[in-house]
């Protein structure tokens, strides 16, 4: 395997979240993470355990959800959930924002509902690492612009662009406005859609420095490996 291409799948969040999800695609995931060194599995909740016992021996971590896939649920109810994964062994967590609250400028509540995950988890910039999820598909400029805004002051440590549960997921032109909104030290991580590793350059080169993607085999496929 070439540098270029370690480098790549080392960007990689592989995704198993459809909600059909077997005890065998976690495994499998698993394994792909392990051969390949991706960034992380992530995972729902209830699978947690498994995939941290068979990535026990790996670098590849194990990721998980919060609020997801509607961010529907108050912010203690978010803030619980998101204690215990990390208590059980999670290294980053991607929630849903409060999509309703920021679509009704109600900003305040969507940067207490961040706040409360990231306090419980206790992120920083060191790990354990909270991913905020947008959502962007149902947003426009001026939303996102809170929305990363309300991410950054909640002590997020990256915003993401979809769940892949919305009409559509990352485009380039989000992933380049959630770049140039984020500061510097935030990373930004395009999801929803990317299938090929045309998308995922495209993706990168719009600024993310993160990938979620349940299509990792064909990107590694199409790497050659």
């Amino acid at each position: 395997m070439d540098k270029s291409a370690v480098e790549l799948l080392a960007l990689i969040d592989h995704a198993v979240l459809n909600p059909d999800c077997t005890r065998e695609d976690i495994i499998e995931a698993c394994e792909i993470g392990t051969q390949h060194r991706l960034s992380s599995i992530c995972v729902p909740p209830a699978w947690v355990q498994l995939a941290l016992h068979r990535l026990a021996d790996a670098p590849t971590l194990v990721s998980s959800v919060v609020g997801f896939p509607f961010g529907f649920a108050m912010a203690d109810t978010k803030a619980l959930e998101a204690g215990a994964l990390i208590e059980a062994g999670c290294a980053e967590l991607d929630m849903v924002i409060n999509i309703p609250a920021l679509r009704s400028r109600q900003y305040y509540n969507v940067r207490a509902d961040i706040a409360a995950v990231a306090q419980s988890m206790g992120a920083s910039p060191d790990g354990p690492l909270l991913k905020v999820i947008l959502e962007t598909c149902y947003l426009d400029e001026e939303e996102i612009t809170h929305g990363v805004a309300a991410a950054d002051k909640g002590g997020a440590q990256f915003v993401k662009t979809s769940t892949g549960f919305g009409p559509h997921g990352a485009t380039v032109e989000h992933v380049a406005l959630l770049r140039r909104l984020a500061p510097p030290e935030m990373g930004v991580k395009a999801a929803g859609g990317i299938r090929s590793l045309a998308d995922m350059q495209a993706m990168l080169a719009a600024g993310a420095n993160r990938i979620g993607t349940s299509a990792t085999a064909t990107i590694i496929a199409e790497l050659g490996i």
